[in-house]
C-alpha cells in the first residue's frame, strides 16, 4: 500500500472514528437521560430525529431529491473506491536488482513474478503456479499459490519450489532473501463415467 493511500486512510478512519463516538455518545447519553449539549439538534430525549416539518418541508422543491440521491451515490462511490483500496493486494512493479558493480538496476516485478510462476509451473505435479510480488524494491516477497496433482506429496512440492525456483529467482535477482508465502491446494477433477 502506498505510503499516501495509507495515510489517507488512517486520516479519513480517525476522522470517521472519532465523528462516530462524539455523535454516538452524544445520542446515547442524551438518551440515557443527560442534558443535551449546546450543539445538539434536538430538545430533549423524547425529540423525534424528524418530525413532520422537516420530513416534508422541501417534498415540493424538483431539486431536493435528485440533490439528495446524487449526494448519496458519490458518497457510496468514495466508499466502495475506499473499500477497493485497502482491500486490493498491490503488486510491486519494480525490483531492486543488484548488479555487483555497486550500481542497481531495476526489474519489472511482473517480469520476475512469470519466471518464478514458469519455474514453479515446470516442478513436478504441479498443475498450475501463481505468483504476486509484494513488499518493497529493495526487499520483495513473495505470495505463491500452486495447485498440485492429487499424487504428489506436498512437503516434497514445498522443497521443490523453495530449493528450485525462489532459490533461482533470489540468486538471479541478486537479492539476500526472497521470502515466500505459499499456498497449496489440490486439482480438483471431475468424476468420469466409466462404461
Amino acid at each position: 500500500m502506498s505510503t499516501v493511500l495509507r495515510t489517507v486512510n488512517r486520516v479519513l478512519l480517525g476522522v470517521v472514528g472519532l465523528a462516530l463516538v462524539v455523535v454516538g455518545g452524544s445520542v446515547l447519553a442524551v438518551g440515557l437521560g443527560a442534558p443535551a449539549p449546546s450543539w445538539w439538534i434536538h430538545d430533549g430525549r423524547h425529540d423525534v430525529l424528524l418530525d413532520d416539518a422537516e420530513r416534508t418541508r422541501w417534498r415540493d422543491d424538483g431539486w431536493w431529491w435528485p440533490t439528495v440521491i446524487a449526494v448519496l451515490a458519490v458518497l457510496v462511490l468514495l466508499a466502495l473506491w475506499w473499500l477497493t483500496a485497502v482491500l486490493r493486494r498491490h503488486r510491486l512493479r519494480e525490483v531492486l536488482v543488484d548488479t555487483g558493480d555497486g550500481e542497481g538496476a531495476l526489474l519489472r516485478g511482473r517480469a520476475l513474478e512469470g519466471v518464478l510462476g514458469g519455474d514453479a509451473g515446470e516442478l513436478d505435479g504441479v498443475a498450475h503456479a501463481q505468483v504476486l510480488l509484494t513488499g518493497r524494491p529493495s526487499a520483495p516477497k513473495a505470495r505463491v499459490r500452486l495447485q498440485l496433482e492429487p499424487h504428489v506429496d506436498p512437503g516434497t512440492a514445498l522443497d521443490d519450489l523453495t530449493a528450485g525456483a525462489l532459490t533461482h529467482a533470489r540468486n538471479s535477482a541478486g537479492l539476500a532473501s526472497l521470502p515466500a508465502e505459499v499456498r497449496l491446494s489440490g486439482v480438483k477433477h471431475r468424476a468420469e463415467r466409466v462404461s
